[in-house]
């Protein structure tokens, strides 16, 4: 029969388990908002019946805690003229300073991205890009959300010779215990050195989504090395510059065909 320090202990491992699945199922938006390899998306989908494919990692340090995605794959395809479909679905590890490491799958997200404008020398291109996570990850062991949840952005892009600029945002839906509706936008400049390499840099911010946070403002810098015209080398890390802290950083193997 169990002793009451057995059961004492059963009962501090529960709850601190319990402590870290909820507070760290709070910082789970933010990785959620990614467009390769940064926060800030752009509206150019895939071309019409071509594919794009990502083995990614992407991380988010916040406080003590920390959400790490990997290995993820991300999948796009062209399936009309200015219409791509897209999916992600990432293994997850939750952790926090002195509490155990949590690993699994996490939550699955699909979208649509719809580009309605196309660029012109006076005009930028604009799209939409509608995306639903649904809560395949266990949101108890704080994998997941817990419930179904949306983010409904805009983004529009303009191209200078080497130079391309693009950022918008939007508002996020979350009515899951604990979440609340926020919203969020970016902007970014990046410029290509030839045909290999691209470098640039964004501004992101998103509002408080739970009632415990404040909300952040990030600056995050990366690119992408082209090893030839199917396959890509993409990379970025950035650090919050007001609100909450977090520490950034994402790598992935992209291929094209």
């Amino acid at each position: 029969m169990p002793s009451k320090h057995d059961h004492r202990t059963f009962v501090n491992h529960a709850v601190k388990i319990t402590v870290l699945a909820a507070g760290l199922n709070l910082i789970l938006a933010v990785r959620l908002l990614a467009g390769p390899p940064f926060l800030t998306d752009d509206p150019e989908p895939v071309d019409f019946q071509h594919w794009e494919a990502y083995l990614f990692t992407v991380g988010d340090y916040a406080s003590g805690d920390y959400n790490f995605d990997g290995p993820a794959v991300e999948l796009n395809y062209g399936v009309l003229p200015d219409t791509q479909l897209h999916l992600i679905v990432p293994m997850t590890t939750v952790a926090g300073e002195g509490l155990p490491t949590v690993s699994g799958l996490g939550d699955t997200e699909f979208g649509i991205k719809y580009r309605f404008l196309h660029e012109t020398n006076g005009w930028p291109q604009i799209g939409i890009f509608p995306l639903i996570e649904l809560p395949t990850g266990n949101s108890s062991r704080g994998l997941g959300n817990g419930q179904t949840w949306f983010r409904l952005p805009l983004w529009v892009q303009k191209s200078f010779g080497p130079w391309t600029t693009y950022g918008g945002g939007g508002a996020a839906l979350n009515s899951a215990p604990g979440q609340r509706d926020y919203p969020f936008g970016g902007w970014l400049v990046q410029r290509d050195f030839g045909k290999h390499l691209t470098l640039g840099g964004e501004l992101f911010a998103q509002g408080r989504d739970t009632d415990d946070d404040q909300g952040f403002a990030a600056l995050n810098f990366g690119g992408s090395y082209n090893v030839n015209e199917h396959f890509s080398l993409l990379f970025s890390a950035g650090h919050s510059v007001a609100g909450d802290r977090h520490t950034l950083w994402y790598f992935a193997f992209y291929w094209t065909w």
